[in-house]
């Protein structure tokens, strides 16, 4: 390990190269971008997993394949292109393969069912689905049997008026049982020719939107969020610079594309050091440990759901972690005592955690390279700097925060505790197709509200409090609870649900349901967990069901259920019965 000194030194001079590299910078796309560092770095892997090795060149080239392939069944520029795949190397090159058309990503939540799925296909407006046949258990066909009988031969048909074409993945290789394979796709795409495809990635516009990431936020249905080429890459390069990535760096980790996290901050960030990404398809803690000597990686990136199990595994075994050089844990609040462990267990001179939501395109604060457990402990990091892609009138920030009175919405001093409010170009410009929720997002003199409560310190570190916000985290997946309670209600014995995030160990926060049965129908807590399972993603199932009667729910003078008394008496309760369990 490096003395502080050392560190500091290698961090000055990782930096150094960035800016002699990237400056001034130059607004390009997504594909722009990766077409830049194949011209420099043909040879060098970008894509690794165990099957395969893909060089910039080979990913490039895929990419420009793909490309080509949604040119010739009708995508053109502006047309939403929905991708609902895990992290393999096909998910990766169709994020520069949309690009190359100017095209936008709809990454799409691969646990998500039938109705949540058709909801975001439908508001999204996608035009061309692609999906995988089977992941993890579920059938994606079946699923889609469901949402839009006949989609093999008529797309989405009357459910999906906008969707035209449903390309299928094969994950376990060969050709899907149904519909058109993504092989196909490819054969298409042969008669285009490439030069045409190039000249399309060359004159696209970085500030033309590139991805609608869905997230549920506050409140009501899932929103698209709008991010920019430039919006992405600025972000990435000062997320790598914040980190002072070295050349050649590599980061593995099992995050979707449909994150900001595992998309923005390793797999774009690496581009801009020709490093690697060593993605996972799922997660598997004794795996990914094994990974890292197999794959030579520098950094696992993962949740503190995930950091509990690598904790877990590399205590319990042996393990060759000497080229792991960092972790990035961020996500979720992380148990006391869990920095002081990964200090411990795995040795390395750098651990980083962060703050930053979909709307802010990744994270905005982040540790320093060297702070210590004082500072991972009590703080979600200080701003990262922008560099040659900051903003002047930022002081060469990407993103400020400010903390305000919720009440009077006046700015507070360093150390108390209000609404955290942010600013900053690469903030999204709001929701796809929702411009009340927009309006909502954003004060009137601009700035963004993150719904959530924290204080700024005078040396800049932010410390996040609380929420204003319903919704919860369960590992990195966001719930919104009125998702869950929709379904809930569905059900012949509940009257209402209201349902609410607990604090657990382990997943930052888990489900609970507060139900008010049907007396002529009442159900039993496990009948209620089955129901809700069939209908929505696994990280939407509650762990736990409550059940209440309407007259003893606590409500405002207004009616409104306050959630924030149930959670403390779902702890009471829970903890009394010690039946918390996921």
């Amino acid at each position: 390990m490096k003395t502080a000194a050392e560190l500091e030194d290698q961090v000055r001079q990782s930096r150094a190269m960035l800016e002699e590299t990237w400056g001034p910078w130059q607004p390009r796309t997504t594909a722009q971008l990766l077409d830049r560092v194949t011209a420099d770095h043909p040879d060098r892997p970008y894509v690794v997993t165990d099957a395969r090795t893909w060089t910039y060149h080979d990913l490039a080239e895929l990419s420009i394949d793909l490309a080509a392939g949604l040119h010739a069944i009708g995508i053109r520029a502006g047309d939403h292109v929905a991708v609902d795949m895990a992290n393999f190397v096909e998910a990766v090159a169709l994020k520069f393969a949309v690009a190359r058309l100017g095209a936008v990503s709809v990454s799409v939540n691969f646990m998500l069912r039938h109705q949540e799925l058709g909801y975001v296909l439908r508001q999204s407006r996608s035009t061309v689905l692609i999906t995988m046949d089977s992941f993890r258990g579920l059938d994606y066909l079946a699923e889609l049997d469901q949402l839009a009988p006949g989609w093999d031969e008529l797309g989405g048909g009357d459910a999906l008026p906008d969707l035209r074409e449903v390309i299928v993945f094969a994950t376990q290789g060969g050709r899907p049982a149904r519909g058109t394979s993504l092989d196909d796709l490819l054969q298409r795409g042969a008669e285009v020719p490439r030069t045409g495809i190039l000249e399309l990635t060359a004159s696209g516009d970085p500030e033309a939107v590139s991805d609608l990431l869905y997230t549920s936020g506050t409140t009501g249905k899932a929103k698209g969020v709008l991010l920019t080429h430039d919006g992405v890459l600025r972000t990435a390069y000062s997320s790598a610079l914040h980190r002072a990535l070295p050349e050649r760096f590599r980061i593995m980790y099992a995050m979707p594309l449909y994150h900001v996290f595992g998309y923005v901050e390793a797999t774009v960030a690496v581009l801009f050091v020709a490093g690697s990404i060593v993605p996972k398809t799922m997660f598997d803690g004794q795996e990914m440990l094994r990974a890292v000597a197999r794959h030579d990686v520098d950094e696992i990136m993962c949740v503190p759901a995930m950091t509990s199990v690598l904790l877990e595994k590399a205590k319990a075994g042996s393990y060759d972690l000497s080229s792991l050089t960092s972790i990035f844990s961020s996500g979720t609040p992380h148990p006391e005592g869990m920095f002081a462990a990964m200090d411990e267990v795995f040795g390395i001179e750098r651990i980083y955690t962060a703050y930053g939501q979909t709307e802010t395109t990744a994270s905005t604060m982040c540790t320093l390279p060297g702070d210590g457990l004082d500072r991972l402990t009590t703080t979600n990091g200080t701003r990262k700097p922008g560099g040659c892609a900051g903003d002047p009138s930022l002081e060469g920030s990407l993103a400020v925060y400010k903390v305000v009175d919720i009440a009077t919405g006046d700015e507070l001093p360093f150390g108390e505790i209000g609404a955290l409010l942010t600013r900053g170009p690469i903030i999204t410009q709001g929701y796809f197709d929702k411009p009340v929720e927009t309006a909502e997002l954003f004060t009137d003199d601009g700035w963004m509200q993150t719904g959530d409560l924290g204080r700024v310190d005078e040396q800049g570190y932010l410390s996040l409090t609380g929420r204003q916000k319903e919704s919860y985290r369960f590992g990195g997946e966001l719930v919104i609870p009125s998702d869950v309670e929709e379904v809930l209600v569905q059900h012949e014995g509940v009257l209402e649900a209201h349902v609410v995030g607990i604090p657990h160990e382990r997943y930052g926060d888990v489900g609970c349901a507060w139900v008010v049965v049907n007396p002529a129908a009442p159900p039993a807590a496990e009948d209620l967990i089955a129901f809700c399972a069939a209908r929505v993603a696994r990280f939407k199932v509650p762990a736990s069901v409550l059940f209440i009667d309407a007259s003893d729910l606590p409500r405002t003078v207004t009616g409104r259920v306050q959630k924030f008394l149930l959670i403390e008496r779902a702890i009471r309760m829970l903890a009394a019965a010690d039946t918390v369990s996921v």
